[in-house]
């Protein structure tokens, strides 16, 4: 991959990806800046087959004069090359650029625009529904007292400059910036309704400092080399390809910065009495997920996931959410409860399961929340959280 860089944005061709990739603000004082930049990738894109890809997914802004060279540029390889076609990939993250870089389509029948992050991922419809805030809630009721010490552990310290990536609905930020009083904390999330949910909530607790925005894990519209402590919790296992999401976070992570993840392996919840019922369901919520290309048995793998990504001083611990740790049983049959609604729901329904499965299926559910309750029953929820140190 070729790059060229300017003060505020870069330019990359990608010639195993038949890919321009244009990254920062791109807002050039004069049309020669951007266009000899252009101009450097001109011969190797001439000796290109098939599509060119146009890369705006990390343009965070982007002046008149950058898009008209952008438009002529375009225009001049469609003449030199009669067979070539241009698909232009923009993101919904930057709310103006749908709009804006619907102005390509006028070049004619062999460019389109594509907006990536419409179906970002398989279950994007579950996980980004309002509905899903319950289920965010009442599991972060859950592992913070767990959590709370376990991050010390894995390197956080108060006056840090923090990232949330994959926030949520905020909740876990917010006991974070009481706990451990970092400098700056940015909080990113794909979906909507969260943020709006986290935003909202913050005001009530008059949180005012904490930095809520809309951004997509894979293509963070974030400055490399930004964040000493980034946590990224149950959300890789949501994503079909988290070792994308892995790179961004090794990308904003100062070096010598820490990276802490946390993920589950829903298949190994236990219950008693009714054991046999909870393990046959939590094995069938692991099929079901994979079904959407997404892996909720990811947790243990973060060693692996963390070493591939060139993290050094890589560590993994296990701690269970149980109904003898401390909390209220209640608040962990709503977990479970949550769990059987989105699950047996939207999931379930879209897989096209029938009423017999999805039957047996639900009472799994009901007989982990009997475990829960029971004043003789034990219940668990593992979860893994691991965390690795950039180099310096």
């Amino acid at each position: 991959m070729n790059a060229v860089m300017a003060t505020t944005y870069e330019v990359l061709f990608d010639t195993s990806g038949q890919e321009l990739v244009l990254k920062g603000r791109l807002r050039p004082e004069k049309a020669a800046e951007l266009r000899e930049m252009l101009d450097q990738f001109h011969g190797e894109i001439l000796r290109l087959k098939g599509t060119l890809y146009l890369n705006f997914k990390k343009v965070s802004s982007l002046n008149s004069l950058a898009l008209s060279e952008l438009l002529k540029f375009s225009r001049q390889l469609l003449e030199e090359l009669p067979e070539l076609r241009i698909r232009v990939i923009t993101s919904s993250v930057v709310a103006w650029g749908r709009k804006l870089f619907r102005v390509f389509e006028r070049l004619g029948s062999r460019v389109v625009v594509e907006v990536y992050d419409r179906n970002l991922y398989p279950g994007q419809g579950v996980f980004e529904n309002a509905q899903f805030i319950a289920v965010l809630r009442n599991q972060t009721k859950m592992t913070w007292r767990h959590e709370r010490k376990l991050l010390a552990k894995h390197g956080l310290k108060p006056g840090m400059v923090v990232a949330d990536i994959c926030c949520g609905i905020g909740d876990f930020a917010q006991l974070l910036w009481k706990e451990y009083a970092p400098s700056r904390l940015v909080c990113v999330d794909h979906a909507k309704s969260s943020l709006e949910y986290a935003r909202s909530s913050a005001a009530d607790f008059g949180l005012v400092e904490i930095e809520y925005l809309y951004g997509d894990a894979a293509n963070l519209l974030l400055d490399d080399n930004q964040f000493d402590f980034v946590a990224c919790r149950h959300a890789l296992q949501v994503f079909n390809h988290p070792e994308l999401i892995l790179k961004e976070l090794y990308r904003i992570c100062k070096p010598g910065g820490t990276v802490y993840i946390t993920n589950e392996k829903n298949s190994h919840c236990y219950g008693e009495p009714r054991g046999e019922s909870i393990q046959w369901t939590y094995s069938e919520v692991a099929r079901l997920w994979d079904y959407f290309d997404m892996d909720i048995e990811l947790g243990p793998k973060q060693l692996r996931l963390l070493i591939d990504c060139h993290f050094e001083d890589v560590r993994i611990d296990q701690f269970n959410v149980t109904n003898r740790d401390g909390g209220d049983p209640q608040d962990f049959a709503e977990v479970i409860q949550s769990w059987q609604d989105c699950f047996d729901g939207d999931m379930a329904v879209r897989r096209g399961d029938s009423d017999e499965w999805r039957r047996r299926f639900r009472q799994g559910f009901q007989d982990h929340i009997f475990s829960i309750l029971h004043p003789e029953g034990y219940a668990s929820w593992p979860i893994w959280a691991a965390s690795g140190r950039k180099p310096r």
